[in-house]
């Protein structure tokens, strides 16, 4: 009942998601190091190394992984029956009507307190 791990491709994995973290710390360190330059000469040179770091790490079996789960989830959001126009105004009326008279119950509710702990403590006038 012995499992053989494959250690070799674990420690490859290891390797590329630690060349993917150094170079993505590597671009944000430069990018407030060589604040003198442009803006966006910064902005673009770190999203391309971010690209390049996302790209080592999609290599690993975890970044397959995280591929395979965010391809799912786009699939099941075009799965989703979206309410119309007309669903939506008429649940958005309905909440404030609800959240209207729940306030307004409330409301009374307190006044009502009030009065009664005014009268128990003798502070009404």
């Amino acid at each position: 009942m012995s499992e053989k791990i494959d250690t070799s491709g674990s420690r490859l994995d290891s390797l590329k998601l630690g060349a993917a973290v150094l170079l993505l710390g590597g671009a944000i360190y430069a990018f407030y190091h060589f604040e003198e330059q442009l803006l966006v000469l910064r902005v673009l040179g770190l999203l391309a190394v971010a690209s390049i770091a996302v790209f080592i790490a999609a290599q690993s079996t975890t970044g397959k992984s995280i591929l395979g789960f965010i391809t799912g989830a786009q699939s099941e959001v075009r799965r989703v029956v979206w309410p119309t126009r007309t669903e939506t105004t008429q649940t958005t009326l309905a909440v404030l009507v609800i959240v209207l008279i729940m306030g307004i119950l409330l409301w009374l509710f307190d006044m009502v307190l009030l009065a009664a702990i005014q009268m128990l403590t003798g502070q009404g006038s």
